[in-house]
């Protein structure tokens, strides 16, 4: 039977990428008066994000391409961009897949613990794969209302 965390998984990454699939990598760049950041940066955020918390704690491999930790890591910013940013279809069809990638890496390891818990930036500490998942959900909501808000002002 499927776990709850995975249709929420795949509902929220579904509103993610709704809300950009026409869009252009043009529109995606633009960074409006009030952000630090574009529709691009974000959605490549969420894909290294949950490729770490899916997967780096329980010793799986990621499948993060070299260069995306240097434009989409806490603390980076596209106006220190160099030339090899992707697409927005290319981390469109990253984060497509990736969803498929946790579901089917992961049903059977829900309850498993991490050897060593991590304490989020905001103070919560993750110690299972569920908890890992479930913040996924959390921290993705909170990039796809930034998308949102960018969105409405371009």
């Amino acid at each position: 039977m499927e776990h709850y965390i995975f249709k929420q998984l795949r509902f929220v990454r579904e509103q993610t990428i709704g809300h950009v699939a026409e869009m252009n990598d043009e529109k995606s760049l633009i960074i409006p008066k009030g952000f630090n950041n574009n529709i691009k940066w974000n959605l490549g955020h969420i894909y290294i994000a949950q490729e770490k918390f899916a997967f780096h704690f329980i010793g799986e491999k990621l499948i993060i391409p070299a260069h995306f930790p240097e434009l989409f890591s806490p603390g980076t910013n596209p106006n220190n961009w160099g030339a090899q940013v992707p697409s927005i279809h290319e981390l469109i069809q990253l984060l497509t897949n990736q969803v498929n990638r946790v579901e089917k890496g992961l049903e059977l390891r829900m309850k498993e613990t991490v050897e060593e818990p991590y304490t989020t930036s905001m103070g919560l500490t993750l110690s299972t794969v569920e908890e890992f998942l479930s913040f996924c959900l959390y921290h993705e909501g909170m990039h796809f209302d930034a998308i949102k808000s960018i969105k409405r002002l371009i």
